[in-house]
């Protein structure tokens, strides 16, 4: 089957990929300083979530691109997500963890949500602006209405005695129920949902497993063999299975294949993520400190892919689909999310992504 469509706004889309929200590790209790490797993985899983959506107008003329943006895409999110859940274990329904949720998530949500609207007015001027809908997450914005429901959910995942197994339960059940319907993105939440309760039962002890020198040099072949696996099935499989927003009815998928896919899919994700930080440094570099501006990354890239989608910057020079093109827009991306990920822009727009607004909370005796 053919790619999916380049993704527009208000209809299903590709997951963006990580993202992205995942508080950063607070200092540990005894004072040490806090582990560079998490911030080190948010920043590489960001950049990832950038070559996916650079790529995908490659990936309709280079069935070597698909391979690559499937590749990324059977991984980035599960990662991220998994990160976000393994720094929401303290979560809790205490005054001080939802004001945190408050301005750290529902806020942004609301203010980009806003700006998405009014910049495709802009930016399609000719095209009536949409009206804004907080029900409907415009875009990147489902990952922060995920969020939101993950972490209010948090005291039941670790209530419940199979928090794994019932959290994959849901998961299929959705992708068996067309009904749920694209309220808040919900399909896609609870097709996710059980990265996120992995990340809550994980320990440190997990990620360490992976820093192991055979584990790191496994990676090699497994990552290649995925590439090799994904070049093979780019024509043959539907990619909109990889989004995790779709009931198995509305990729005219027989019934069983929802647990068959959902099960696989995590399997496969999670080789891969074993990989993934496997190969993530675990000393402080020179992209450490970028790992605490992803969300900044995530949110504001949003608006240069859009714009390279309306505005046709693909279709506007033949090389860009030959493979210098593919290069050169491999590398912009690297540049673009990292410069977004950096000190002054988390400056300039600290005001929306993270406001304190002690004027809207009650001061706590």
């Amino acid at each position: 089957m053919s790619p999916a469509a380049t993704p527009v706004p208000r209809t299903a889309a590709p997951a963006p990929t990580l993202p992205t929200a995942a508080p950063s590790p607070a200092p540990a209790a005894d004072g040490r300083a806090r582990d560079p490797f998490f911030d080190n993985a948010k920043y590489l899983a960001i950049v990832l979530v950038a070559l996916g959506h650079a790529w995908e107008p490659l990936t309709h003329s280079s069935r070597f691109a698909l391979a690559l943006y499937l590749t990324v895409y059977a991984f980035h999110m599960p990662a991220f997500i998994l990160i976000s859940g393994y720094f929401s274990r303290g979560f809790d329904l205490s005054p001080a963890k939802v004001k945190r949720l408050v301005t750290g998530v529902v806020v942004p949500y609301v203010v980009f949500e806003v700006a998405y609207t009014y910049f495709q007015h802009w930016a399609e001027y000719d095209e009536p602006p949409e009206p804004v809908s907080l029900l409907n997450p415009w875009y990147l914005n489902w990952f922060l209405a995920a969020l939101f429901v993950w972490r209010l959910t948090t005291p039941i995942w670790k209530t419940v005695r199979w928090p794994v197994p019932v959290a994959f339960a849901v998961a299929i059940l959705a992708a068996l129920s067309p009904e749920v319907g694209n309220d808040l993105d919900l399909q896609r939440i609870l097709q996710f949902l059980p990265f996120f309760v992995i990340g809550l039962h994980m320990k440190a002890e997990h990620f360490r497993l992976v820093r192991r020198r055979w584990v790191r040099v496994a990676a090699v072949p497994v990552f290649a063999g995925a590439i090799a696996v994904a070049y093979w099935a780019a024509p043959r499989m539907n990619s909109s299975w990889f989004y995790h927003n779709d009931s198995v009815q509305e990729l005219a998928a027989p019934l069983w294949s929802a647990p068959v896919m959902q099960l696989a899919m995590a399997g496969c994700a999670a080789v891969l993520i074993a990989c993934f930080f496997a190969w993530v440094p675990r000393r402080t570099t020179w992209f450490t400190a970028l790992g605490a501006g992803t969300l900044y990354g995530y949110l504001l890239h949003g608006f240069l892919i859009k714009l390279s989608r309306w505005w046709e910057w693909y279709d506007a020079y033949a090389w860009i689909r030959e493979p210098v093109g593919e290069v050169v827009v491999t590398v912009l991306a690297i540049a673009v999310m990292t410069a977004l990920c950096t000190t002054p822009v988390r400056r300039v727009f600290r005001f929306a992504m993270e406001p304190r607004m002690e004027w809207a909370f009650r001061k706590q005796r």
